[in-house]
């Protein structure tokens, strides 16, 4: 009977050790090592996906330009607009095609434009990135 007890007792001792393992597994292992990897798996299958990625645009005030940069994942008509807050189009700034890859474009304002906060759309078919731009 007492050897009865004391296997019931070690295997009491044994779950309870299994079950802090499991958990730390689960907190340490499952959220750092396997949704990590698979996250960003998936954000790198989403940009496959996409026509336009990694839209930058700046505002170069010495020479009155807008620097729009971003890259095509295959040849495509683009249209590239300033917008205000209300969304009312302030400049059209390009309306064409444009080939696969890393584009650069350049647009002068004119002082056409007032400092303020703007919103710049690239448009290439259904898909549409829009950046927000300080002109001062």
């Amino acid at each position: 009977m007492r050897s009865l007890k004391l296997k019931v007792s070690n295997m009491l001792k044994v779950r309870v050790f299994a079950l802090s393992i499991f958990a730390f597994g689960l907190i340490g292992s499952h959220v750092y090592a396997i949704s990590a990897p698979s996250y960003v798996f998936e954000n790198e299958k989403d940009n496959q996906d996409k026509l336009i990625t990694n839209v930058k645009a700046s505002y170069n005030p010495v020479v009155e330009q807008i620097v729009v940069s971003f890259k095509l994942s295959k040849q495509s008509n683009v249209t590239i607009k300033l917008m205000d807050a209300l969304g009312n189009e302030v400049l059209h700034l390009f309306n064409g095609s444009l080939e696969e890859g890393n584009q650069n474009q350049l647009f002068d304002t004119n002082e056409k434009v007032s400092p303020g906060f703007y919103f710049l759309r690239v448009a290439s078919g259904s898909e549409t990135v829009v950046k927000r731009i300080s002109i001062k």
